[in-house]
């Protein structure tokens, strides 16, 4: 850390209120976030933990046309499901707040009118993209057109969400309108700038006074500082948004990313009434959490609209993880491929620790990673399960049938557990200096070290072997697994926070402060243990198996949702139809040809006769299931040798988007031999 604070204010990024969370968002901001809070509270540190939704953005104005509601009821939806996830899952915020609020209206209009009388803003008249059918200007969310450094030809107009490219709409190859698919014209419009390229020398000052920030952080700013800033308008020509407080700008909002920022200040003065403190006094370290698609915003934007203002503090660290991708594909909520945090909770009851711990031990940090259901398995089953559950469990269960489930005596400690209670001794620090440094994954490790620690101590001093001759040496060994347990519950809150308590209730204890970690005396002789059951279970394969279906599910229905009708073939004349004899028929008979997967031979009863017909659809049914179907057939086909038989027909058939096949039949029966005209 730079410098000691007396204060921390720490921000996870504001989530557009347009849909449900997934993991993706949660490893790559809000579990390091929490993570971190919570330790700072071990420490007893003052910390205001702020976040909340962002319901301003053209995203939510693209769900509300899509569902055919107003953009405020899709805030006021998604507001309630995500908040009630986050909770759920853990994560501790003092506030959840939105940016529909008054609140953060008023203080995004002060913020703006402020930056407008110290003459700040440039305001300039220019063209920009307008769709003439709609009738609308196109904020950069609603153009759509090819990315010109990666060709993805789903690009937005301020970002290729492939690539993760910042784009302006000017950038974009063949570009259209998502409101109406049209080609937009260019059309003047007056719009008010920050003049980043006149503040870039005072943004280099401020970076350069972090080197401590990550290599990807650090990365992705001095590339557009390199670059050269250029001024970004702070205002829209939208219906939706804060409104400019300005004369005469009917029709124009903030820029989202103009008061999505300030959202910050705002739910902190909505959550205390000294709320300055934590964003004016130069003694408060300010930390925002945020994935790497936000680096630029947080690191250079933020702090610009702060500077320009003049009455607030920038952000001391802006520790951004990279993304986590699924089963190795990029998560998309459009094409569905996430794991929903909301679904999770309810197929996974109780199981919210499983999800923290796979998702901190994979995160993002440094580069890109992948969660894998097989992962997710393998980590519960082997880690969780088979280590730190383990070794709690047989420390409860051992002291529950040997000392009647009391804490027993601590008696002469020999070399190994002197040791053993060294290392322990170590770990709090170590553990906390990774975590103060937003190296979280570095601390998960460590904290299952302690697991290992004490699990490796019972295998190695064997208490269910050295009870039937020195129980002595067996109550000091059980002190100790008890009293290793017992940090754990302290260690553990910040990544494990549902075990950390399970494990309280265990002990009969209250929450020890983060100081009381590495301690042997946490519990005292005598103290009754109590046993809850295992702290893990294991995740079955059919479990599994089960999750990787749905993603496989949403795969196939999302390439059948794109899936378009065929064209049509070439035009015929009235005379080349009337040509076909197509007839209504029964299947008296079925069966299977000899040496082929599709070929089943029909036997049809016509109302002249009973004829043979081989059709390939042995793939989609079987025999016996067809027996006594009414069925469309072309009776005059000319006869065609197939497998050694003679085919007199062809039987019609209506194909699926998925290629499934299905009879093409009358509505009612009808005889046999009847035309279709």
């Amino acid at each position: 850390m730079s410098k000691p604070f007396k204060r921390t204010t720490v921000t996870a990024a504001l989530i557009y209120a347009n849909g449900p969370i997934h993991i993706g968002h949660i490893a790559g901001c809000y579990l390091p976030a929490d993570i971190y809070v919570r330790y700072l509270r071990a420490t007893g540190q003052d910390v205001k933990f702020i976040s909340g939704t962002d319901e301003h953005g053209v995203p939510i104005t693209i769900k509300a046309k899509k569902e055919g509601v107003t953009p405020q009821e899709v805030v006021d939806k998604y507001y309630t499901i995500i908040k009630d996830s986050f909770e759920e899952f853990g994560i501790s915020f003092d506030i959840y707040s939105r940016t529909s609020n008054k609140v953060h209206h008023d203080m995004s209009q002060d913020i703006f009118k402020n930056i407008y009388d110290k003459g700040q803003f440039i305001e300039e008249t220019t063209e920009q993209y307008y769709d003439e059918k709609a009738q609308t200007f196109l904020a950069d969310r609603y153009i759509i057109g090819t990315c010109p450094k990666c060709g993805n030809e789903a690009a937005y107009g301020d970002q290729c969400e492939r690539c993760g490219s910042t784009l302006s709409p000017t950038e974009l190859i063949n570009p259209r309108s998502a409101l109406s698919g049209e080609k937009p014209v260019m059309k003047e419009t007056k719009n008010w700038y920050l003049p980043l390229d006149k503040m870039q020398p005072a943004l280099e000052k401020y970076v350069e006074s972090h080197p401590e920030w990550k290599t990807n952080v650090m990365g992705q700013v001095k590339s557009w500082l390199n670059d050269g800033l250029k001024p970004r308008a702070m205002t829209r020509d939208l219906d939706w948004g804060i409104k400019v407080p300005l004369p005469d700008t009917e029709g124009k909002v903030m820029y989202v990313w103009f008061d999505a920022p300030i959202g910050y200040i705002s739910m902190t003065k909505e959550l205390t009434e000294d709320w300055e403190k934590y964003w004016k006094d130069e003694d408060t370290r300010l930390v925002h959490f945020i994935g790497k698609d936000n680096i630029v915003f947080h690191c250079l934007i933020f702090p610009a609209m702060c500077m320009a203002d003049g009455r607030f503090i920038l952000a001391d660290n802006v520790p951004a993880n990279e993304f986590m991708n699924l089963e190795g594909d990029k998560i998309s909520t459009s094409r569905n491929w996430a794991v929903w945090l909301h679904e999770y909770l309810r197929e996974f009851e109780g199981k919210q620790d499983i999800l923290r711990y796979v998702l901190a031990a994979s995160a993002p940090e440094t580069k890109d990673s992948d969660f894998t259901w097989s992962d997710f398995q393998i980590r519960n089953n082997s880690e969780l399960v088979g280590i730190f559950g383990n070794f709690v469990n047989r420390a409860v269960i051992l002291t529950e049938k040997n000392f009647e489930s009391k804490v027993p005596k601590l008696g002469e400690l020999n070399d190994y557990d002197k040791q053993v209670l060294a290392t322990l001794a170590e770990m709090p620090a170590k553990i906390g200096d990774s975590i103060a440094n937003y190296r979280f994954r570095e601390a998960l490790a460590l904290m299952m070290d302690v697991a290992r620690l004490g699990n490796k101590y019972l295998a190695e001093t064997e208490p269910w072997k050295v009870i039937k001759t020195d129980r002595e040496r067996t109550s000091t060994i059980l002190n100790i697994g008890l009293q290793i347990a017992a940090n754990l519950s302290i260690l553990a809150e910040p990544f494990l926070p549902f075990t950390a308590e399970k494990i309280r209730q265990i002990l009969n204890v209250e929450a020890f402060p983060w100081s009381e970690a590495g301690r042997a005396d946490l519990l005292v002789e005598g103290q009754t243990v109590t046993n809850i059951g295992l702290l893990f279970e294991k995740v079955e394969d059919a479990t599994v198996a089960a999750q990787v279906q749905k993603l496989e599910d949403a795969k196939q229905q999302n390439l059948l949702a794109g899936k378009e009708v065929p064209a049509l073939k070439e035009e015929i004349q009235y005379d080349d139809f009337a040509k076909m004899d197509i007839r209504i028929g029964t299947i008296i008979e079925a069966e299977k040809v000899a040496k082929s997967k599709k070929l089943l031979k029909l036997k049809i009863e016509d109302g002249i006769k009973q004829r043979t017909i081989l059709s390939g659809i042995g793939e989609h049914f079987q025999p016996e299931n067809i027996i006594g179907q009414q069925v469309s057939f072309l009776a005059n086909l000319a006869p065609r040798k197939m497998m050694g038989m003679e085919s007199e027909g062809m039987i019609l058939m209506a194909e699926d988007k998925d290629g499934s096949l299905a009879f093409v039949q009358p509505s009612k029966n009808v005889w046999n031999g009847g035309t279709v005209a």
